[in-house]
């Protein structure tokens, strides 16, 4: 019972300050600005490694490696501490194995979180920079999908065909992390 509690508040810290990194590195690479509510609360959550870690791995271009990296970083301290909770007993190589399987899960349920937002957000017709930033962010998303469903009624399903994608791509992601840990 206490392993489950310290690994559940440990998937909630470590998801919020990974989403928080990858969103940045989304924002960034969407050109996303961060003068919104959004954008300061991202700031304020990755700041304090992002920051340090940019002086040693530079932007390339839209690509904000150090984003990318304290993701990375913060996974890897999450498996680290879960592993050395069950007593060392899986293997330490499994830990990057594991911290890849956690950042890539944290970016799809980020994004499946968004377009549940964007969909909210799109029956409420609401004016906001809230609305207009989750709609940047998941417009790139939606837009191949828009070529391809057709309205229906009037109603935009693209939302749901990309949710339902990526609870597919979770599923296989669970399946090939099932297969690594074998």
């Amino acid at each position: 019972m206490l392993y489950q509690i310290a690994s559940f508040l440990l998937d909630v810290v470590g998801g919020l300050l990974t989403g928080a990194c990858l969103l940045r590195l989304y924002m960034q690479l969407q050109r996303v600005p961060f003068g919104n509510p959004i954008g300061r609360l991202v700031f304020a959550l990755s700041d304090w490694l992002v920051m340090p870690l940019r002086k040693i791995v530079p932007a390339t271009g839209r690509w904000d490696w150090s984003s990318m990296l304290a993701a990375l970083l913060i996974q890897v301290l999450q498996y680290l501490l879960l592993w050395l909770l069950l007593g060392g007993g899986l293997g330490l190589a499994l830990v990057p194995w594991l911290a890849i399987f956690g950042l890539v899960r944290v970016a799809i349920s980020g994004l499946m979180g968004l377009l549940i937002v964007y969909a909210v957000l799109s029956w409420v017709q609401t004016r906001s920079p809230l609305a207009d930033v989750i709609t940047r962010l998941c417009e790139p998303l939606l837009r191949p999908l828009r070529r391809v469903v057709p309205l229906l009624g009037g109603v935009d399903l693209s939302p749901l065909v990309a949710l339902v994608a990526l609870q597919v791509c979770l599923i296989v992601l669970g399946n090939l992390q099932g297969a690594v840990l074998r």
